[in-house]
């Protein structure tokens, strides 16, 4: 009884309760914070993860756009039935470079972590204009519009701010200099790629969009589409060096 007193007299002194409050949000806040002094990065390097090629970074710009997130989460969580469906849990340094990242929290279809490779560039292109053509059960809405130019003429501004904010593309030689250069370069079946791969390792590069004289969003969703989840080989990926996302 003296315990349900005591906590009544919390609960009705208005001083005494933002007291507690205070005090539990500054443990809480010491338990969380001071641990992270001890390491160096609260994410562990992973080899193969690379910054977004322009190209790939502007379709990135066109799925949040677009609202892709809202039915489409990029996390595979460490749990068998979908570690067999999506294949290898989601690392933390996958989504290092995602300003912000696509987890998301719900799947009205397929998780997109590991879609990187699993489809032709077609079939991206038929299920981005109309899902049913190869998906018929399929309830998400077509995106023709994508088929439109793609404007990038900004793509080297975009490049230049992500690098103020952590992203090494001011370490790749070239690439904020030649971001227009690298993204048409992807898009063009007959360019010369040679800078582009050597600053953009497992780059899939091509005619996204079936018009090769043309350089579209479509191409550019496509393209980002295609990166996702190919990155890491996890063939050779040690899991005691980096974490999952939980």
């Amino acid at each position: 009884m003296s315990i349900v007193r005591h906590h009544e007299r919390l609960e009705t002194s208005v001083l005494l309760l933002v007291v507690g409050i205070i005090l539990t949000v500054i443990i809480g806040g010491i338990v969380e914070i001071v641990p992270l002094f001890t390491i160096a990065s609260t994410i562990e390097k992973v080899d193969g993860v690379r910054p977004y090629t322009p190209l790939e970074l502007a379709g990135r710009d066109i799925y949040v756009r677009e609202g892709c997130y809202a039915c489409h989460s990029q996390m595979i969580r460490p749990f068998r039935d979908e570690l067999e469906r999506y294949g290898h849990y989601s690392l933390a340094a996958e989504s290092m470079y995602d300003h912000p990242f696509q987890w998301g929290s719900k799947r009205t279809g397929p998780d997109l972590a590991r879609v990187g490779g699993k489809y032709s560039h077609e079939w991206h292109r038929r299920h981005l204009i109309n899902p049913r053509s190869v998906v018929p059960e399929s309830v998400m809405p077509g995106y023709p519009h994508l088929m439109r130019d793609l404007d990038y003429h900004d793509i080297d501004a975009h490049l230049r701010t992500l690098s103020h904010l952590r992203v090494p593309y001011d370490g790749l030689e070239g690439a904020i200099e030649h971001a227009r250069e690298d993204l048409e370069a992807q898009a063009d079946p007959t360019a010369d790629k040679t800078d582009l791969k050597a600053r953009y390792p497992k780059v899939a590069t091509g005619d996204f969009d079936g018009v090769p004289d043309r350089i579209t969003e479509m191409d550019a969703l496509v393209a980002y589409l295609q990166m996702l989840g190919t990155l890491v080989d996890f063939t050779t990926f040690d899991p005691a060096r980096a974490g999952a996302v939980r």
